[in-house]
């Protein structure tokens, strides 16, 4: 048993001892090396993208560094984690993209009684009859304002005001 033992080490030794396969460990462990640095500074590069604290890309690289060439893909699964969502760009480009959409909201005229919308051009509210002037949003001279002084009130017609005005009994033909 133990020269069948000693026959296989012989021939394992002797695979592994030859020079190709000497090369090839040793290429493997190169490889192994260039990606672990490789992960470090994709890290550091990540991190700068996503915070704008000086610091935090140097921590992440060290991180990286710091588990050896054996465990940088448990630290590179860790650190995808813990990193940031979203890059400073995208935050940058969807707080913008809200001003745009809030811009182009307050760009929009209403009508201050109903708060539907409004043409520029137009006097009056189709759905409230309130009369305002146009991009201006104040009220029309004719119109009344409410208790708050904030929205326009259509003006009662001259025929509301002759009937408010007539005694209570009579009636109207």
């Amino acid at each position: 048993m133990d020269q069948i033992i000693g026959e296989i080490g012989k021939a394992v030794g002797g695979f592994f001892g030859s020079a190709p396969v000497q090369f090839a460990l040793q290429a493997i462990a190169v490889y192994l090396i260039i990606l672990w640095l490789a992960g470090a500074y994709w890290a550091f590069r990540d991190m700068q993208q996503r915070t704008e604290n000086p610091i935090l890309p140097y921590v992440a690289a060290s991180f990286i560094i710091i588990f050896t060439p054996i465990f940088f893909p448990l630290a590179i699964f860790v650190y995808k984690i813990i990193r940031p969502h979203e890059k400073i760009g995208e935050v940058y480009e969807r707080n913008l993209a809200e001003e745009a959409l809030l811009a182009e909201v307050e760009a929009i005229h209403s009508c201050p009684t109903c708060a539907r919308r409004v043409n520029d051009e137009w006097i009056i509210c189709p759905t409230s009859a309130a009369i305002w002037w146009g991009s201006t949003g104040r009220c029309a001279p004719g119109a009344a304002r409410t208790s708050s002084g904030a929205t326009c009130r259509r003006p009662p017609s001259p025929r509301c005001l002759a009937a408010s005005k007539k005694p209570a009994g009579s009636r109207r033909p």
